[in-house]
């Protein structure tokens, strides 16, 4: 019995240390990749900056400030929720942060008469809100851990059609935003309409080399301009969300990972415990069998001895008489 449980035990470490070198191959190659992805928000921080500045610099020398996109709707009649998640699993709590956070945001919704729809960016997001019945107006996937400007310029442009079309009367942003490596937050942003403080604060000029302001001079007019500019600036935010998604899923995965190989340790040295037990209990059972056996064969000699010296005794007597 003690040895079968041993073989068992022994084929249950063989199984954990096998897990235990994927999920350490799993963090070392999400901690390599979290250093790429913070380079690569860093990276698109100047470029949002920059096209932030010029729409300013076009309102500001008299772009028109009645383009859709940034004009509020009277009246909010379906909300469309960007839902931006992971394509795998593995990443602990990531994925369930977000679909919460949106899950909440729709039964508040609803709640007050509003109708919704839902955006799916990542797989994980997909299989959640169709499993549960959720109405889903368009799904993007297979880019999470790495997005690209073309990925936040699909999704971009489907939103502001679809806004432009009179489907959406809101957009809401709902992602994770990479703080720091150990630090992510879930975070809901308007999307579209943008906010009027995108287009507040510009003045239309520059200085030049001698620090003298010069007016911009922009051909066509600032108002086509603007027009022109402003779904790309909606493409930016949404690729600047992607960054930061895909910057949280591989610090959640590293942690994830990680806090697995350190289970998978645990559960290693309780299970090398209990077969070193159990072969400690399997070697005292031997030995006290052994032990018992002998002490039976002693048993055994002593009385075959008492038999054997009987007649030599009965013959001693009778000589001596």
């Amino acid at each position: 019995m003690a040895g079968g449980q041993e073989r068992i035990l022994r084929g249950r470490i063989r199984s954990v240390q096998a897990t235990k070198k994927i999920t350490r191959a799993m963090e070392l190659i999400a901690a390599s990749r979290i250093v790429k992805a913070q380079q690569r928000v860093a990276a698109a921080v100047p470029y949002s900056d920059s096209i932030t500045d010029v729409v300013k610099d076009l309102a500001a020398a008299g772009g028109s400030s009645q383009s859709p996109l940034l004009v509020s709707r009277p009246e909010v009649k379906t909300t469309a929720y960007v839902v931006i998640t992971a394509d795998r699993g593995l990443c602990g709590g990531y994925n369930a942060g977000v679909q919460r956070a949106t899950e909440g945001e729709i039964k508040a919704g609803v709640l007050q008469g509003s109708n919704y729809a839902v955006v799916t960016v990542g797989r994980k997001a997909l299989g959640y809100f169709r499993f549960r019945g959720y109405t889903i107006a368009q799904s993007f996937g297979g880019f999470s851990d790495n997005p690209t400007y073309a990925d936040a310029k699909a999704i971009g442009e489907y939103v502001v059609d679809a806004y432009l079309r009179g489907e959406f009367d809101r957009v809401e942003l709902v992602y994770t935003r990479f703080i720091s490596a150990g630090s992510q937050e879930v975070v809901q942003r308007p999307l579209v309409p943008l906010d009027s403080e995108v287009v507040a604060g510009g003045d239309g000029k520059a200085p030049d080399a001698a620090g003298t302001p010069a007016d911009y001079e922009f051909e066509p007019d600032p108002g086509t301009i603007l027009d022109t500019l402003l779904p790309r600036y909606v493409e930016a935010r949404i690729y600047a969300a992607l960054l930061n998604a895909a910057a949280s899923e591989h610090a959640f995965r590293q942690r994830a990972m990680k806090s697995a190989t350190d289970n998978a340790e645990e559960l290693i040295k309780n299970l090398s415990r209990i077969m070193n037990r159990a072969r400690q209990d399997s070697i005292t059972t031997e030995i006290m069998e052994i032990v018992g056996g002998a002490e039976a064969l002693a048993g055994d000699a002593k009385k075959h001895q008492q038999v054997d010296l009987g007649p030599l005794d009965d013959t001693l007597s009778a000589a001596t008489h």
